[in-house]
């Protein structure tokens, strides 16, 4: 690893934080694309399979800015436990209404409970920003962290779906659940790096939600996740097509590929001007490298694709963590990422399910008319918004985020 990444964990408990962050993350890749082959492999159904892991991404997306609100209010550990306990307890609930034929209205309901997982990480990169606050090196822990992000989007839905087509349809979310269990214990055991709470943020404070900015960022990645949930959806049913059903984990897995390639570079980097303007263009980069999907006719241009697809991912969500640290109050950061990331979920949900749909009625080829279209929203939504994003919160002076872009401001 590079020196710059090296040197983030000289910092104490740094490396078992990032370690138990990876664990609890990765059921973000592997639960909703699990769900897709359970319930593909048990019925046939990619309509009620897309719509089940749309419920899991909506019910994360109601649920998750309320658990972080009360981790930015009570701490980490008294918040994440009980959360992730209802999450599990639904998880089980869908194996055995899936396994046993039950009503589909069980699965839904249990498709809700699993929406209060907590959002991993967010809690990582507060730690992060709790260590290295007003310095260059938090731009490296978030290129870092976006990196993992992406090696759970590796090897989370190869494992999941290859566990769940060539062991048991229910393997794969079974193995999430795992993994969350193990991940957000082993977080909430390690107090001396948790960050302080902040109780009086809200008294009559209200909602991160109130920045404009932070609204821009998360209705444009709304579109961004509606992008990731049909690409998801459609690349299994496209591998089906095609006759090799899970070789979509491996192509996916590329995908992935192509944003942890350009994370890491992007971390190593150093930016003169404004973030807003890279954010535009990565968000412009991401529509764009939707359209050649409409051409894809086997599996090797398809990986091609979304590989390139992929190197526009990382550069702007890492850019969008540092906006956000412009945008909001530093005693909801936690809360205001976390609404970053149900932006990203309401847009799975949608992408899940409108590919879904168009998956049953018109076959997979068709299915990637979803993301194309989801990347056009997203440009004409960032335009729209940039002139908000040149805003920062008042007193922000403070964060890394602005601290560090500003002196490049003044520099360029």
């Amino acid at each position: 690893m590079p020196s710059p990444y090296r040197a983030l964990f000289a910092a104490p408990g740094s490396k078992a934080f990032s370690a138990a962050g990876f664990l609890g993350r990765m059921p973000l890749s592997m639960m909703g694309i699990g769900v897709v082959t359970m319930i593909s492999q048990l019925t046939g159904r990619y309509g009620l399979a897309g719509a089940l892991s749309a419920t899991i991404a909506l019910s994360a997306a109601l649920a998750g800015p309320q658990v972080s609100r009360l981790v930015d209010q009570y701490g980490q550990r008294r918040v994440l436990r009980p959360a992730t306990l209802i999450s599990l307890a639904a998880a089980a609930l869908l194996l055995l209404a899936a396994h046993f034929a039950w009503p589909e209205w069980v699965l839904f309901v249990a498709c809700v409970g699993i929406g209060c997982v907590p959002s991993v990480g967010a809690m990582v990169r507060a730690r992060w920003a709790a260590v290295y606050r007003g310095t260059p090196k938090l731009h490296t822990a978030y290129s870092f962290e976006s990196v993992v992000d992406e090696m759970c989007f590796i090897f989370g839905p190869i494992v999941s779906i290859g566990l769940s087509t060539a062991w048991f349809p229910e393997a794969g979310p079974l193995l999430a659940a795992c993994f969350l269990a193990a991940g957000v214990f082993w977080l909430t055991s390690q107090r001396a790096t948790e960050p302080e709470p902040h109780p009086r943020a809200h008294k009559g404070g209200g909602t991160a939600l109130r920045s404009g900015g932070l609204q821009v960022l998360v209705l444009t990645f709304v579109a961004t996740g509606t992008i990731f949930g049909a690409v998801d959806v459609v690349t299994v049913a496209f591998a089906e097509e095609q006759g090799s059903k899970t070789a979509a984990s491996v192509v996916l897995a590329v995908y992935a590929l192509g944003s942890c390639v350009a994370g890491v570079v992007f971390g190593l980097l150093h930016f003169a001007g404004a973030p807003e303007r890279r954010w535009l263009l990565g968000v412009c980069a991401m529509a764009v490298s939707m359209i050649p999907l409409l051409l894809v006719g086997n599996l090797p241009f398809l990986a091609v694709a979304l590989f390139v697809a992929g190197l526009s991912i990382a550069p702007t969500m890492i850019t969008t963590m540092s906006l956000i640290e412009e945008h909001v109050p530093r005693a909801q950061l936690t809360e205001g990422m976390t609404w970053v990331s149900t932006g990203l979920a309401v847009g799975v949900a949608a992408g899940s399910a409108v590919a879904g749909w168009v998956i049953d009625a018109a076959g997979a080829r068709a299915g990637y008319g979803v993301p194309a279209v989801a990347g056009a929203v997203a440009v004409a939504v960032g335009f729209l918004g940039y002139r908000r994003l040149k805003r920062p919160a008042p007193g922000r002076g403070g964060s890394v985020g602005q601290h560090s872009e500003h002196e490049e401001r003044h520099m360029a």
